[in-house]
Formats: structure tokens, sequence, C-alpha cells
């Protein structure tokens, strides 16, 4: 077969080159190291027969936000769940508060913060589309939505640093959104996480936090479809480890780490671009965690059973007492965990009347510690009996992460530490970072903007910045076909 372009890792921004590639009729071959797609995607029994658990993402708050995955009509060629309440944050002496589609709703549970709630997260809501794009866009450019950025950016600033304090006069509130600003690991408040958690935070109020039917290996199966369906080749278990396999192409596109592309073509690659690459940080690692259960999740409060999503972690300066400690080189004592339960609105997951359960927390990068008992121990907080629920467990450590996912460095499941200053350098500082010197490699993974996240915007990105650079074309036609 003729193969004019090649992408390297079938990970969601692997697959979102792939389909663009193959839908612009360039003859292309997508390699997978693996003997299975989705890096990030994949779906297996990893505990027991008939449970599926998702290998990394389970639930995807940007895939149907994403321009790629509208443009893609994800929506209409698979099924998701997306549920009314986005996500869950028991607390040990009060009701678990709930986030609502609708502010008003989620609001009323803050008492007197309710209204600073509202008049956080409304203007967010009103630009949502413009807070979308400026989010998912690379920073080095004139928004396209300079009112949308305005709003975005003034508040990241005030969560973002110890300003955000001010906002707020009880507990609960800052407590939920310190939930969902922990998703990106790293000191609190800082204004990297602080923007993430309000684009998830809106995002809560807008479109919804969306789970696959069948697991997350549902969306990756949507884009080999599509890809196949348009000529394209997709290779499982061959790993590339050099350039010269697959030097023959045009076009080369490459879902992976900046360590793992210093050494693919670290010898063809000019010395300052190398030594930048050694320069970009690693994030913070993940333990995770599966749990094949006889029953639910014995909740404490059962309302928590009505998200997909649950933040475990209690107030905000606990959460960020956990996070500090992490960002210091420790094991937090009582770590934000990260939970979540699909089989409860998903029941394809399991076998009829049981469930899974997923989780994970974070730790220093390359931990090889065994977490277990110490998230089977902080969710029996909120959960007591659930120790008698589980009937078999798959745990990672940060440490093992890498050996099924290349690019998950050191447990680095975000394609490096993310905080202001590799947002800009991501992984070189460029108005075209996922271009590379050689004319054409491009890098297209979580480690170029706009960061990680399953929105395929780093693949379409380098596929577009391929498309017009060798072949003298347009992004093409995406949508359902």
């Amino acid at each position: 077969m003729v193969t004019d372009a090649v992408v390297v890792g079938a990970g969601p921004n692997g697959l979102a080159a792939a389909v663009i590639l193959a839908r612009a009729g360039i003859p292309t071959t997508l390699y997978e190291a693996e003997n299975s797609i989705g890096g990030g995607l994949r779906t297996g029994e990893l505990t027991l027969p008939g449970f599926l658990h998702d290998e990394c993402s389970a639930v995807h708050p940007l895939v149907l936000a994403s321009p790629f995955f509208r443009a893609f009509q994800l929506g209409q060629r698979m099924d998701f769940v997306v549920p009314d309440i986005s996500y869950a944050h028991p607390l040990s002496d009060s009701p678990t508060i709930l986030a609502h589609r609708d502010v008003a709703q989620t609001a009323a549970q803050l008492g007197v913060d309710g209204s600073s709630w509202k008049k956080l997260m409304n203007p967010l809501i009103r630009h949502s589309r413009g807070v979308r794009r400026f989010v998912l866009d690379q920073l080095l450019q004139v928004p396209r939505d300079p009112i949308a950025a305005a709003v975005f950016g003034l508040r990241t600033l005030e969560q973002g640093t110890p300003l955000g304090k001010a906002r707020f006069s009880e507990d609960r509130a800052p407590a939920l959104l310190a939930g969902v600003t922990a998703h990106t690991p790293g000191r609190m408040p800082g204004l990297a996480n602080a923007g993430a958690g309000l684009i998830l935070a809106s995002l809560a109020h807008t479109s919804g936090w969306p789970l696959p039917v069948g697991g997350s290996r549902s969306i990756a199966r949507a884009l080999a479809g599509d890809f196949e369906a348009h000529g394209g080749r997709i290779v499982t278990g061959e790993r590339i480890t050099y350039l010269e396999q697959v030097g023959h192409a045009r076009a080369i596109i490459l879902d992976i780490s900046p360590t793992a592309l210093i050494s693919l073509a670290g010898n063809h690659l000019p010395t300052k671009y190398v030594r930048a690459l050694r320069e970009y940080r690693l994030g913070a690692g993940a333990f995770k965690i599966d749990f094949a259960l006889a029953e639910p999740v014995p909740w404490k409060d059962p309302n928590t059973a009505l998200s997909p999503t649950v933040h475990l972690g209690g107030s905000r300066e606990q959460i960020a007492a956990a996070e500090r400690d992490v960002a210091r080189g420790k094991h937090p004592e009582n770590p934000y965990i990260l939970v979540t339960q699909p089989t409860a609105f998903d029941p394809t997951r399991a076998p009829v009347g049981k469930h899974t359960l997923w989780a994970y927390t974070h730790v220093p990068n390359g931990s090889s510690r065994d977490l277990t008992e110490r998230i089977i121990g902080q969710i029996e907080r909120y959960a007591p009996g659930f120790r008698d629920t589980i009937l078999a467990v798959s745990a990672r450590p940060a440490s093992a992460l890498a050996a099924h996912n290349t690019n998950y460095v050191g447990g680095d499941f975000l394609g490096g530490a993310v905080d202001l200053r590799q947002m800009i350098k991501r992984p070189v500082v460029s108005t075209v970072p996922w271009a590379t010197p050689l004319p054409h490699v491009f890098l297209g993974s979580a480690s170029t903007p706009p960061g990680p996240s399953v929105h395929g915007m780093g693949g379409y990105y380098a596929a577009r910045t391929a498309l017009r650079r060798v072949f003298g074309l347009g992004i093409p036609e995406l949508g359902k076909s």
C-alpha cells in the first residue's frame, strides 16, 4: 500500500490526525505500539470477566464541546449518557453537594454563597462558546472572542491567586470548586489548575460531562471506523522506535511525548530543539485503581450516587494540602481522589446487578507505592461498608502506567506539567508548536497546545499544519458520511 502520511500513536490525538488526513484523500497508515488502539481511550476487563474498566479517562467533559468532535459529529456516531448532575462532592459533616446542569439549582445548595457561585459562573455560561474556543486555541494568538477571553481570564486570575478566598464566605462553595480544580495536579491556588477547574465547572452547567456508553473505547472505535472507511490502514503491535522506519512518508505526525520524540528523531533534530524538549517538565503521576463490585457503592449520603463523578477530599483547604504534598514529592495521608461509578449510568459495563468503580489519586512522578488501602480507606469515610462490596481489584502505581501507555512518563497522564509556563511552552514557545524543525515531522499529542483531555485538538492542529505545509490542502469536511 502506498503511504503518503504516517501517524504514530493511536490515542485520541493520533486518531483525530489520522481521520483528517484520510478524509483529505491522503493515503495514511496509523501505527500503534500496543495490541489495541485508543491510548487513553482503551477499555478492558481489568478485574473479572464481564467487568469493563476504562484504562485512563472515563468521563469526558470536553468531548462534545471540542470543535473537532463537534465537526466530526461524534454525538451522532455513538451513544453518550449526559447526566443532569456532572459531579458530586461529599462532605463528612453536611450533605453531598451536587453540580446540576441548572446553575440556580446548584447554587441553592451553597447557602449564603449561592449568589456568589452564580455570579462566578453565569458570565462563563453566557460566553460558553467563546470560552471553549479560547481554552482550546493556542495561547499565542489574538482571541477570536475577546470578551469571552476577558471573562475567563479575570475569573482565572481571581481563583488562581489568594484573591479567590474573598468571593465565598462559607465552606461548601470553595469545596465544590476545589474538587474540579484538583483534576489538574499542582499547588492550589494556581492559574493553570484554576482555569482548568473553571472550564470544567462551567461545562457542567452547559453541555454536561458525557459518559460514553460501552466505555471510552467506543470513542476510539468511532474514530478508527471513519479512518478505515476513508482508506486508512491501522497497524497495531508495532512500535516505531526510530524515524527511518517510516521515513518514506511525505508527512509524519507523532502522538507521542517529548521524551519519545528525542528517542525517535533526536539524531535528526537541531541541538537547541532537543535541549528544549529535555527541559520540558513532567507533571505528577497517578495511582490508578479499578474495582469490581457486588453492589453499588453504599454512600453515606445516597445523593452521592446521582452523579457518575465523585470528588473525595473534603474542604478546599484539605484538598489544597493534599495537592501541596504531591507537589513536594510526598504521598498525602488524606489524598484527593477522583472517583467514577460508570455502571450506575451505563449497565453494559458489568454483569447484571454488579458494578465497576474507577478511581485515581495524584502521586509524585514515578511513584511505585501501592495506595490501594489508602484509597479504600478514603472511600470508606464517605461510604461505610464499601470494602465489603469489593469482588476484585486492579491497581497500577504511577511507575507502571507507562508500561501500558508510553506517553504516560512516570505516570503523568497529562503529557507534562500543566502550569502557566508550560501552557505557553508546550513543548516549545512557538506560534506553530505542532511543527518540528524537520519539515515533514509534526508533533500532535497532549504535550502540544491545547494540552490534555480528550478533545482531539492537538492532533487536529498537527494535521492541519501538515496538510497546509506538505500537501497544500485545507481541512476537509468532517461530518458523518
